[in-house]
C-alpha cells in the first residue's frame, strides 16, 4: 500500500467523493436530499470530506488551480458541520448538481 500522501492522492480523494455524491444524486431533487436521511447523511459525510482533502493539498496546488473557489468550499463545511439545523438544502442541492461537475473538471485538467 503506498502511504504517499501528496497532492495527487488528495486530489484523488476529492474527486472519489464527487463520484460517490453523483451516484447517490443521480435522479434525485432537493425534497430526496432534504427528507431521505440515507441520501442526507451520505451526501453531507461527502460533502464534508471533500473540504478536509482540500484542506490538506498543498498552497502550490491551489495556487495552480487558482479558479477553484477554495474558501466556498471550506464555507460548505462549516455550514453543515456547525449548523447542520440550518442547512439550507436549495444551497447544498444547487453546489451538488451545478458546481461539483466544476470542480470535477478543474481537478481533472
Amino acid at each position: 500500500m503506498d502511504n504517499n500522501k501528496d497532492d495527487k492522492y488528495f486530489e484523488k480523494k476529492i474527486i472519489e467523493s464527487i463520484d460517490i455524491i453523483n451516484k447517490y444524486m443521480k435522479e434525485k431533487t432537493k425534497d430526496d436530499l432534504e427528507n431521505d436521511i440515507m441520501l442526507n447523511n451520505t451526501v453531507m459525510f461527502q460533502l464534508i470530506c471533500i473540504s478536509e482533502n482540500i484542506n490538506k493539498l498543498s498552497d502550490r496546488y491551489k495556487q495552480k488551480k487558482s479558479g477553484i473557489a477554495w474558501n466556498q468550499i471550506k464555507g460548505i463545511r462549516n455550514i453543515i458541520v456547525h449548523n447542520y439545523d440550518g442547512v439550507n438544502y436549495k444551497t447544498i442541492f444547487d453546489t451538488v448538481i451545478d458546481d461539483l461537475p466544476v470542480l470535477k473538471k478543474e481537478l481533472c485538467e
